[in-house]
């Protein structure tokens, strides 16, 4: 049986830090400790824990084993209310009555400092910091508990986590100004296939969506396609003439406005979906949460782009 009330920081620190460098050496080093130590403290883990937490193999490398993931898991989220209470306590010591971190998907990096800035002047007594990331990044974010709030497209299944539609969230398919399927009409899909499409990385919101709509119109067939992992490098590469891509409009309403790219129009298109708002069901709501989310619930989307 776990004992819990025996358990440390440092101990959890080495069974980390033998995750990150692969071996108990290697995690000495990183810890700037000696490996009798870190050995010593993963024993007592373990023991604590009453599991075997890390199989060490003979070349000195660690494997970490599931009651060992589980235990990562854990330290994770301590990591991040550490780090979130360290954040807190500066931002009560400057005036302030606290702390929300606000995630944000990097395709909203375009509107989101404006958002922050509202709240900013709509409530002062709040220090609102934000954090831009792909999907992937702001999901294991809420399910850690490093940021409090999140905004992105389609809310994740897990963590479990309650959310709110902020607005209209439009996707496009966008060319050079000149490239000839800017004016043709009932584009074919072996038409269309026969374009290299330019998508963000695995993982990315924006690429799970080009990818469906593709699957959709070509019935599975396959295309070329390169990938990059910026919206700002897509927009680049297809004003560059590399390809063709389905991407945010709210990414490239410049590019759009001084005719740098134009809109390929198909049956389907643009895709709409929703801006949503979402925290993580089992983070609790403290006050000052409350009062940020409430604050962006009552903007009604007006800080989102909107399509010229």
């Amino acid at each position: 049986m776990a004992q819990m009330n025996a358990i440390t920081l440092k101990q959890l620190r080495a069974l980390a830090a033998v995750d990150v460098r692969g071996s108990v050496t290697a995690a000495a080093d990183m810890l700037n400790l000696t490996v009798p130590a870190v050995s010593t403290q993963l024993k007592q883990l373990e023991a604590n824990m009453g599991a075997t937490l890390l199989v060490r193999a003979s070349d000195g490398k660690g494997s970490i084993t599931r009651q060992g993931r589980q235990v990562l898991s854990t330290i994770a989220q301590i990591e991040s209310a550490l780090d979130n209470c360290a954040k807190s306590i500066d931002s009560i010591n400057s005036g302030k009555s606290g702390l929300v971190t606000l995630g944000v998907v990097s395709t909203g990096k375009y509107f989101a400092p404006s958002l922050v800035a509202r709240a900013k002047k709509q409530l002062p007594d709040i220090r609102v910091d934000l954090i831009i990331g792909n999907r992937r990044r702001i999901v294991s974010a809420l399910e850690d508990q490093s940021i409090d709030l999140a905004i992105m497209g389609r809310p994740p299944r897990y963590p479990a986590v309650e959310s709110v539609a902020l607005g209209d969230h439009p996707h496009i398919l966008i060319a050079g100004p000149k490239h000839p399927l800017v004016t043709t009409r009932d584009i074919s899909p072996e038409r269309l296939l026969a374009e290299t499409f330019i998508m963000r990385e695995s993982g990315s919101g924006t690429r799970i969506l080009m990818e469906r709509f593709l699957d959709r119109v070509g019935e599975g067939r396959t295309y070329d396609q390169i990938e990059f992992n910026t919206n700002e490098t897509i927009k680049q590469a297809v004003i560059a003439g590399l390809g063709i891509a389905l991407i945010s409009a709210h990414t490239v309403m410049d590019a759009l406005a001084a005719g740098r790219i134009a809109t390929i129009d198909m049956p389907g298109l643009p895709i709409i979906r929703q801006w949503h708002l979402v925290r993580a069901v089992n983070a609790g709501l403290p006050p000052v949460t409350e009062k940020v989310l409430d604050f962006i619930t009552e903007q009604k989307g007006s800080f989102l782009p909107q399509l010229p």
